[in-house]
């Protein structure tokens, strides 16, 4: 039953190894067979990455002045927004700009590692550590990094080089930011509070104090690349990160088809959760989580799985998806895209929609574990397990 208040998807921004924009994108959903990703195993080695792919920062941010003041995490979520407006189609429509409400998932921000191993190094000759610290703070930083440090910045600089200026608001918290954030656009405009906004979070995952905040606790994988539900706990603990910007536009159905735009999918349910993993807690969770399908749609519906890559925790997930969704084909797209933390479930809700939209049938990513489809499908479920903590499970149907 169709309603004004259906939130549905218009605008789709997205960026990972993979390439810039739906467009290649929708050519590796489209593809016999995925065949493995871009990976970077040198640079920090032992720890392998999946790295941004090139991009021509002036396509979305023509000011050079505002791409200086920016590092590469605040760009990347800029460029990525700036794609989902156009492909909107609202970029241009100052009017609807100023009244698009934006909600970003977003880290703790940028940090100068330069600085920080300068301090480092110094700090093992001195031992009046606290006045070094205030003499280093004050002397190498630029100014423009502290204010690069606050995770509102993103959506800030958004709103300057793209002026989108209705309400504002950021979520921190790893994958359940980007949770939270899609899910609370989604009530607001279900609850007509909001007609449209921009949604979305970035990821730069090509950052050593990244990799040695994940590898804190065992986490990442070492070595070789491995397809997401083959690796084991004999080369690490199983997460590969990826650089990832990811950006949607939703908009009610009234508002949509008012202007004419062009509807990717629609959303019909999403929520997320968080918890205690001990025993079968997780489990518990995620069985509830997805009872938001349709028990009828299984044979019609594509799972994109955002599973971390965490052995242990993938496995779970899987066991949960194959029992609660026996028939559906299950992607576990962190495999080839790598894991994008905060923009994770939005990459996640951005590649199902231009699946179901592009009528693909998704070729399995890790071959050994994930049957052919027969057909494409017309349900779609993402789901994101966080790392450590949050899960959130979103269902979409198409256009």
């Amino acid at each position: 039953m169709k309603s004004d208040n259906d939130v549905v998807i218009t605008g789709v921004g997205i960026v990972t190894c993979l390439g810039v924009g739906k467009e290649a994108h929708l050519a590796f959903l489209s593809g016999a067979q995925a065949g493995v990703p871009q990976i970077e195993t040198e640079r920090f080695k032992p720890y392998p990455v999946h790295p941004m792919p090139e991009i021509d920062w002036s396509q979305q941010i023509p000011k050079r002045g505002d791409q200086r003041q920016m590092e590469n995490w605040q760009r990347l979520g800029v460029f990525s927004a700036g794609l989902a407006l156009d492909d909107a189609g609202l970029k241009e429509d100052a009017d609807a700009c100023a009244s698009m409400d934006m909600i970003v998932a977003a880290g703790g921000g940028e940090r100068d590692i330069k600085v920080d191993s300068l301090i480092v190094d110094e700090a093992l000759k001195r031992n009046d550590r606290e006045l070094l610290l205030n003499e280093k703070l004050t002397t190498e930083l630029r100014p423009t990094l502290f204010l690069a440090q606050l995770s509102n910045l993103m959506a800030g600089n958004i709103s300057i080089v793209h002026k989108v200026t209705g309400s504002s608001r950021t979520f921190m918290g790893e994958e359940a930011a980007g949770i939270s954030a899609v899910e609370t656009a989604f009530h607001r405009i279900k609850a007509g509070q909001s007609s449209h906004t921009l949604v979305g979070g970035a990821f730069v995952a090509e950052r050593a104090d990244i990799l040695l905040l994940v590898e804190g606790i065992n986490a990442h994988a070492t070595g070789e690349w491995q397809p997401l539900w083959s690796r084991s706990d004999e080369s690490g603990g199983g997460m590969i990160l990826g650089s990832v910007g990811a950006f949607l536009v939703l908009e009610s159905r009234a508002h949509a088809e008012k202007r004419g735009a062009h509807i990717y999918a629609v959303i019909d349910a999403i929520e997320g959760d968080r918890g205690n993993r001990k025993d079968d807690r997780l489990e518990q969770r995620l069985t509830r989580l997805t009872g938001l399908v349709d028990a009828e749609a299984f044979a019609e519906t594509v799972v994109f799985s955002g599973a971390s890559g965490i052995v242990d925790l993938s496995r779970r997930e899987r066991n949960v998806l194959e029992t609660r969704l026996s028939g559906a084909s299950i992607r576990g797209f962190g495999g080839v895209t790598g894991h994008g933390m905060e923009a994770q479930f939005p990459l996640g809700l951005a590649l199902a929609a231009i699946s179901l939209d592009g009528k693909t049938k998704v070729p399995a990513f890790d071959a050994d574990n994930e049957k052919p489809m027969d057909a494409p499908a017309t349900r779609a479920v993402v789901t994101t397990v966080g790392y450590t903590r949050g899960e959130g499970v979103a269902v979409l149907s198409a256009a």
